[in-house]
């Protein structure tokens, strides 16, 4: 692998430079080691190792990693090639405890929350600096495939497994981050662990009466897990801003431009702000033979023709980043001779512009209004269940990734992530910075979702990149790069 043999060689040549220095200490090198949590002056000595000696002691372990992958993929609801994980079910339970058992093979100390975000924590040499994170989730939708959020945990456990096989000591501690619910199947919430610790209290509040399709309330169901054991205010789980130094996750595109243009890497510059509506329209109903069309309020034709103006509106907008998904929509009484007396209509839509989305969803409100009064039938709710602003990857980590990944020679584009990340609420706690990998056909939240090591990036002559290697890359090579300045800036911010 082209950019690993590259990352070694860079490793070899800062440990050797830092042995030579200890005695006439660099103050550049310091900066770069109270940033970085990476010890330039690593505690095993490979000054007198051949280059070529290095590649054992930073390999990753590829074939494990893939293993773990399909093995987490056996914990779920639905047959394979398709994973179903559902939060606080008895197979996310297991998974849970299957990646426990992996950070603790891999000397992190393990804590939960009163929610269920796990961490593990890798202690570097000065514990009290704030450490670096990484992670993601393994929560999946019914019918999904095994790569969404799953490279990001195990690839970053896997990243930590080939520093510890290395030697070498961190200064910052490091820290994987396996978060709760990233998808909103069970309770209707996205990132419900990543929105709690950003210091979600309306949420927080929230959770005490929310209740899933089976009106089995949220506390009743985490504490079936064994979480939230001791009173229902789980506000215990907001971290303070600071609270880590950065947050770095690796994901799969979930998109086709990546493999589409041959990329190796996707820098992501800003997530998608999403929004949420819940419409309910209310008619008359009867008999579908019995009713002439000149006397119907057909609740069922208010929502189809609500579906096409968001279409309209999202189009409207003049921007390609502006979507709308009219995602849930519900008859009652369901039956094919019945017209529609009720209507139920659940909306996503998203945009990287507050405003522009915004607009969206007032004129979405509008022609809510205006179709209940032309059919005759009532707007019995518009209800904006979450609107959340957009996030922004700090800048002095894209340029710090991008310097990197050219001093890789692996090639990468900026792009947004039009798609909900965990990442999107850890950037309200720390500088926060993401990279995309590519993913067959872009295909994701289905069972042909599909990265290997083999399609997962390529640039020269098709060589390709594991996914824990770009993390590993991230969290180490990335800051020792960085030149004075941009330390200051991290730093200072």
């Amino acid at each position: 692998m082209m950019s690993l043999r590259f990352f070694l060689l860079l490793l070899f040549q800062l440990s050797v430079s830092g042995i030579l220095a200890i005695n006439n200490e660099d103050p550049t090198d310091k900066t770069m080691e109270d940033f970085s949590g990476y010890p330039i002056h690593a505690p095993i000595d490979y000054s007198f190792a051949a280059p070529n000696t290095l590649l054992s002691f930073l390999s990753v372990d590829s074939t494990a990693l893939e293993n773990q992958i399909d093995e987490l993929s056996t914990f779920s609801d639905t047959a394979a090639p398709s994973v179903t994980r559902i939060l606080y079910t008895e197979k996310d339970v297991l998974a849970r405890r299957y990646i426990k058992n992996l950070m603790g093979l891999s000397g992190l100390s393990v804590r939960e929350d009163a929610v269920g975000n796990i961490f593990g924590r890798w202690d570097g040499y000065e514990p009290d600096l704030a450490p670096v994170a990484t992670g993601s989730h393994i929560d999946a939708i019914p019918y999904s495939g095994k790569y969404d959020g799953v490279v990001g945990v195990l690839g970053a456990i896997e990243a930590i497994n080939v520093l510890k096989r290395s030697g070498f000591k961190p200064k910052r501690s490091l820290e994987v981050v396996l978060f709760t619910s990233e998808e909103p199947t069970r309770f209707g919430i996205s990132c419900l662990g990543s929105r709690l610790l950003a210091g979600s209290k309306a949420l927080a509040e929230a959770l005490k009466t929310t209740v899933d399709a089976q009106n089995i309330s949220f506390l009743e169901a985490a504490r079936s897990a064994g979480y939230a054991k001791e009173q229902d205010d789980i506000s215990s789980v907001f971290l303070k801003e600071g609270s880590y130094s950065a947050f770095l996750e690796l994901h799969i595109e979930q998109g086709p431009i990546l493999e589409a243009e041959g990329l190796s890497i996707g820098i992501v510059t800003a997530i998608a702000a999403p929004a949420s509506l819940k419409v309910d329209f209310e008619g008359n109903g009867g008999h579908a033979g019995a009713v002439l069309m000149p006397n119907r309020n057909d609740a069922g034709l208010a929502a189809a023709e609500l579906a096409l103006d968001v279409e309209k509106h999202v189009l409207g907008s003049g921007s390609i980043d502006t979507v709308g998904t009219v995602g849930i929509l519900e008859l009652h009484p369901g039956a094919i001779n019945s017209i529609p007396s009720k209507s139920h209509v659940e909306i996503d839509t998203r945009d990287i512009d507050e405003k522009r989305r915004n607009d969206v969803i007032e004129k979405i409100h509008q022609s809510a209004a205006t179709i209940a009064s032309k059919r005759g039938v009532r707007l019995s709710e518009f209800k904006i269940v979450n609107q959340d602003p957009p996030a922004l990857s700090d800048k002095s980590v894209i340029e710090a990734m991008e310097a990197t990944l050219k001093e890789l020679n692996l090639t990468h584009r900026l792009m947004i992530s039009r798609a909900y990340h965990d990442s999107l609420f850890m950037a309200r706690v720390s500088p926060m910075g993401m990279l995309f990998i590519p993913c067959y056909k872009g295909y994701s939240h289905k069972p042909e979702e599909y990265a290997s090591s083999h399609n997962i990036g390529k640039w020269g002559e098709s060589i390709s990149i594991d996914p824990c290697q770009a993390v590993l890359e991230l969290m180490h090579s990335l800051p020792l790069l960085l030149n004075n300045r941009l330390v200051f800036q991290i730093e200072n911010s």
